[in-house]
């Protein structure tokens, strides 16, 4: 590889780290090319898998800042899965292909700048993806916006219910006040 094309792929690295979001590194070692496009197809569109010369890679994540993150992990045939967008997503994507695909080691990353090994990447493959978190962020918020409604309704309510118990009180005692003035006087035989 010429100097020239070796400085360009250094350049389009470092703009891969610094643009996305996630980082996978990743072992490709006995996967055939067919399967690589697979795997391709199977990250969906807001991910793009490269394969990397660790060399090149150790230049351009130094350049971006993530060199510690990744220095330890670029040993034997790498690749390297650029996620702009959901991570869970292409982590479950690549998650369902190791499974499938044993060759597919996943080694570690980097995700919003955090180191992650092997087992987080499979962590963060077992959570809901992006939309189903926002939606049930979203009901829970609407639920306790409902409750709060429901509250702020049952105050009056509870007002006027207290105001029409102790009306019906007074009159209560009001009228039992009344009943023994109202009551003949007692009359005496003397007279």
């Amino acid at each position: 590889m010429a100097r020239a094309d070796k400085a360009a792929a250094v350049a389009e690295l470092k703009s891969e780290f610094e643009s996305s979001s996630g980082a996978v590194l990743t072992e490709y070692r006995g996967l055939t090319v067919a399967q690589i496009s697979e795997l391709r197809r199977s990250l969906g569109e807001n991910a793009r898998f490269a394969v990397v010369k660790n060399t090149l890679t150790k230049i351009a994540a130094r350049e971006a800042g993530v060199t510690e993150e990744l220095e330890q992990l670029l040993q034997g045939p790498s690749a390297i899965a650029f996620v702009k967008g959901d991570v869970v997503e292409a982590a479950k994507g690549l998650r369902d292909f190791a499974k499938a695909n044993p060759n597919l080691v996943i080694k570690g990353g980097v995700v919003d700048g955090k180191p992650m090994t092997s087992d987080d990447i499979t962590t963060l493959a077992s959570l809901e993806s992006r939309e189903v978190l926002l939606a049930k962020l979203a009901g829970a918020m609407k639920a306790s916006m409902g409750n709060a409604a429901a509250l702020f309704n049952a105050l009056p309510v509870k007002a006027a219910q207290l105001a029409e118990a102790l009306r019906v009180k007074r009159e209560e005692e009001g009228g039992a006040a009344a009943a023994p003035a109202e009551a003949p006087a007692e009359t005496s035989d003397e007279g």
